[in-house]
């Protein structure tokens, strides 16, 4: 009988935990305030476009911009940097663009907008053209993806994780408890 109340009591926990979480954790969203300034020119860009990296007042001679949308860049001496965008980045989506200043983080977002195709055609079938793609970069997506990946775990996982923990809490309590009651 005290075994069902043990894990009555673990559930009635995580069942309070998961209530109180997201509340929490939303809490916990500052605004995005550093020491140094750092911009993205323009905001929104065509695939395939480039935009201008700038940065100003780190103490260190080096920023590091990285994004799921183009290779990182590294700016010197507050000298402003460009990167192109992926042709395959997708049209409408958002993208976190990440400033490192000696590990304090700034972000931004870059727009893509529709493809420019500029009126070239190849061959006789008058399909737009492409040009060659740079390769694969797992781990990156929208701003929606990048936040939960940037800044440690979400809502999602921290849920996941204490119900996890509840339920095995509650299983060893109900195993030593019919342990103890067999052996009597």
């Amino acid at each position: 009988m005290r075994a069902i109340r043990a894990a009555a009591a673990a559930l009635l926990s995580a069942a309070a935990v998961v209530a109180v979480a997201p509340a929490a954790l939303a809490g916990e969203e500052k605004p995005d305030v550093t020491s140094f300034g750092f911009s993205v020119s323009p905001e929104t860009v065509a695939p395939g476009g480039t935009v201008t990296l700038t940065s100003e007042g780190c103490e260190v001679p080096s920023v590091s911009v990285t994004s799921g949308v183009f290779d990182t860049v590294t700016l010197e001496e507050g000298r402003p940097g460009t990167a192109t965008v992926d042709f395959d980045a997708k049209a409408g989506a958002q993208y976190e663009i990440t400033f490192d200043c000696q590990g304090e983080r700034g972000t931004t977002t870059l727009t893509v907008a529709q493809a420019d195709t500029g009126g070239k055609t190849t061959g006789h079938d008058d399909r737009t053209q492409v040009a060659a793609h740079k390769g694969v970069k797992a781990g990156y997506g929208t701003v929606a993806a990048s936040e939960a990946e940037s800044d440690g775990l979400g809502v999602a996982e921290v849920v996941t994780g204490v119900l996890l923990i509840a339920g095995a809490l509650g299983a060893a309590v109900v195993l030593i408890r019919r342990r103890g009651a067999d052996r009597i």
